[in-house]
């Protein structure tokens, strides 16, 4: 983790770092003014609170209350040498706490992350630098030797020259990336998260056999994710970008919506169109992009070679950003080894949607089979070690498909976790199975898998499948636990051989596609150095429903995102406007409108919390629509989770609001006392809100320049660095 430290006045610090900031002083004594805690300070909390974040997660996996436990750490220090410390940690616990699980907290406190990297002794490296930023790859701590060569299967150069090739390509763009942890809980499975350390909403995952193996994986899916512009899908861009000469890729084009809102004809073509606009509802506003929202510029689309025949085929990447979220993109060191994988992830999906959906029960691998790959086996038996059934099976329906999987079994909660792998190589399937099944996951993660149903409507409902995609959490069937299979065992491969096995394996996947009917479309994206790949398969690899396209488009934010970026600005019409609206969109209230317009508020301030329903609470409060807000204010402290200043905030609204609304009450009689439970700051809030001296309280004037918007900003930023880079390719076609 990167952490910025600005120097303040006197002795004061301040440290920033993700959305935080945390300000250090010294004691008066050491001539400091004692107005925050001292960095020592800190360090000694740091390892208190990790304490306790542990004992609370073990307590909480166990519905073991905690209102009654109390933790205390003490420093013992060594007289002769004040750097020698002991630090106590005491546990009181209640007497109704079984041995057992007293036994079980204290070894959960043994798992204090601090503790540890104390213990390990970290080391200190400190330098001079010309520039702090410029650095852009001082924490991705694994340098592979460059000597060595390690080839694993898939890949088409060696794991060494795949990271340092990746790493180079990331700092040549600024880029700095971090590893900010990595799982190794049983053998042969490592995982780890990786992020840009300015902008660290933009990271990702990865998984492999190895830990370098896991890093390759984690920065192939970066370049990936950069290349596809996926970290920023569904952002707002800002100005500068939506008026520049492009916006996404030098090669798109953008086409005015016709007559009556109708298609343009440059985009899509007849199959396409088939698929997604079926009952001739689409309309050209529902294309729209809403990362420039740029309406008077038209629909930005973004050409696709159809393989079929080589044409080139428009997309409005507002359809491909609402249907196939990160589906069917890959990088790789080569085209057809990205292809390999892009292809793999896009049958690993479709395939397992029609077993769960369909509540089909697979065969399992046979023991003879699964002790051809020992290292797998190892891996397995180490989650059965730690009482996890698992069960191994072939989700190839019958040798069709090249896809495999893994599901665990939770006996202490009554969850599983079905989680599917492809690739031609049957090893490499069944390695990503299991890879993926636990990358980033503790063995506590373990516990929020849900049971299974034999309720079909729960398997089928679409945005089961779509959390089957995020991360593997959806609902499985019963039925898919079944001893009696609906397919037979098939020992499958479907690689192929030598120097060109990947070029081999791409053409018989897509082979398998071509079969099955179906159209495939790909964009090769090359501008920032490396090699990445989109490919489409509609009717087959979208995520989410085609009736998204006109039901819960993410352009929606087009109708909102500008009034309420601006509003402080907006007078009384502007506002009813606005909450008309809001009311009349069928948005969900308990959604959040950081999602609703694209903008990525710092969830730790009253923007980043605000859903559809306080929104239109505040509004009715500025517009004095008292009866409305009250309503509002009841359903938002029933309902919403928010922060606990905030609740207060609305309690004490509620009752003033009470008072207000009734015909036998008065403010005189009451005041006092609401402001001796409320305090005198908040009731001035209250109060200001309703006389309309504050409004919107909580949320900080910005516009649609996005001033005081710093973590919006620095995505920003990290996209700009994206488009310099392809700046430098031919202009766009006109």
């Amino acid at each position: 983790m990167e952490i910025k430290v600005n120097f303040l006045d006197k002795l004061r610090l301040e440290a920033k770092f993700d959305d935080f900031t945390v300000i250090a002083d010294q004691p008066i004594r050491y001539k400091g003014d004692g107005s925050a805690p001292g960095p020592f300070d800190y360090f000694l909390a740091s390892s208190a609170l990790c304490a306790a974040y542990f004992v609370k997660l073990y307590c909480n996996t166990r519905n073991i209350p905690t209102e009654n436990i109390r933790l205390s750490q003490n420093n013992i220090v060594d007289p002769e040498n004040r750097y020698a410390q002991v630090f106590k940690i005491q546990v009181e616990l209640p007497a109704d706490i079984s041995v057992k699980d007293r036994e079980g907290i204290l070894r959960s406190i043994e798992r204090c992350t601090v503790k540890k990297v104390v213990q390990q002794g970290p080391e200190f490296v400190i330098e001079e630098v010309e520039n702090l930023d410029a650095d852009a790859q001082a924490l991705l701590t694994i340098n592979p030797d460059t000597e060595a060569a390690t080839y694993i299967l898939g890949k088409d150069l060696p794991l060494e020259q795949t990271i340092a090739n990746m790493s180079s390509l990331l700092a040549g763009l600024g880029i700095k990336i971090e590893i900010a942890s990595w799982r190794n809980i049983i053998p042969n499975v490592w995982s780890l998260h990786i992020r840009d350390a300015h902008s660290p909403m933009c990271f990702t995952n990865g998984k492999g056999a190895t830990k370098e193996s896991a890093l390759a994986s984690a920065l192939g899916e970066y370049i990936e994710r950069l290349s596809n512009n996926h970290f920023y899908a569904g952002s707002y861009w800002g100005e500068d970008i939506a008026n520049a000469e492009f916006v996404h890729y030098p090669n798109e084009k953008w086409f005015k919506p016709g007559k009556k809102d109708a298609l343009p004809k440059e985009i899509l073509d007849a199959y396409s169109l088939a698929i997604y606009n079926p009952d001739k509802e689409l309309r050209g506003s529902h294309l729209i992009d809403t990362n420039s929202g740029n309406v008077e510029r038209g629909i930005c689309s973004l050409p696709f070679e159809r393989l079929s025949d080589g044409a080139t085929i428009y997309f409005p990447s507002n359809l491909v950003e609402n249907l196939f979220a990160s589906n069917g993109m890959s990088a790789g060191n080569t085209l057809a080894e990205a292809q390999v994988q892009c292809l793999s992830e896009i049958f690993e999906r479709a395939v397992k949607r029609e077993i769960l959906e369909g509540e089909l029960t697979l065969p399992d691998v046979p023991a003879e089979v699964l002790a051809k790959y020992p290292s797998i086996l190892a891996g397995i038996q180490g989650l059965e070690e730690q009482g996890f059934p698992v069960l191994v099976k072939d989700a190839s329906l019958g040798g069709q498909y090249p896809v495999m999987c893994v599901t665990l079994m939770n006996p202490r909660t009554g969850g599983v976790f079905a989680s599917f792998g492809a690739h031609p190589s049957c090893e490499v399937a069944l390695e990503r199975s299991l890879t993926e099944l636990l990358q980033g996951r503790s063995f506590e993660g373990l516990n929020d898998l849900p049971p299974p149903t034999f309720v079909s409507n729960a398997v089928t409902e679409p945005n089961n499948f779509v959390e089957h995609f995020i991360d593997s959490s959806g609902v499985v069937s019963w039925r898919f636990f079944s001893a009696k299979a609906n397919y037979e065992f098939v020992e499958w491969d479907f690689s192929g051989q030598g120097e060109n096995s990947n070029t081999d394996e791409a053409a018989t996947l897509f082979g398998i596609l071509q079969d099955m009917g179906k159209e495939v479309y790909q964009a090769v994206y090359d501008q920032l150095g490396a090699t990445a790949c989109r490919i489409l398969v509609p009717g087959y690899s979208e995520v989410y429903p085609v009736e998204d396209l006109i039901w819960d488009n993410t352009n929606k934010a087009l109708l909102f995102r500008e009034d309420i970026l601006n509003l402080h600005q907006l007078d009384d019409d502007g506002l009813s406007d606005l909450l008309e609206r809001l009311e009349n969109n069928e948005l969900d209230d308990y959604s959040d409108i950081a999602t609703l317009i694209g903008i990525e508020f710092d969830e730790n301030t009253v923007w980043g919390q605000l859903t559809v329903l306080e929104l239109r609470l505040l509004i009715n409060l500025a517009l004095q629509e008292f009866e409305e807000a009250h309503d509002q204010v009841q359903a938002f402290l029933q309902y919403n989770d928010n922060t606990v200043e905030r609740g207060l905030f609305y309690q004490a609204l509620n009752v003033v609001l009470e008072v207000e609304l009734s015909d036998e009450l008065d403010h005189d009689d009451y005041e006092p006392n609401f402001r001796r439970m409320f305090g005198k700051e908040r009731m001035d809030a209250v109060y200001g809100s309703l006389e309309g001296s504050v409004r919107f309280y909580g949320l900080t004037p910005t516009s649609m320049k996005l001033e005081g918007l710093d973590r919006h900003q620095r995505l920003i930023d990290s996209y700009k660095k994206l488009h310099v880079a392809r700046a430098k390719f031919a202009p766009r076609s006109k």
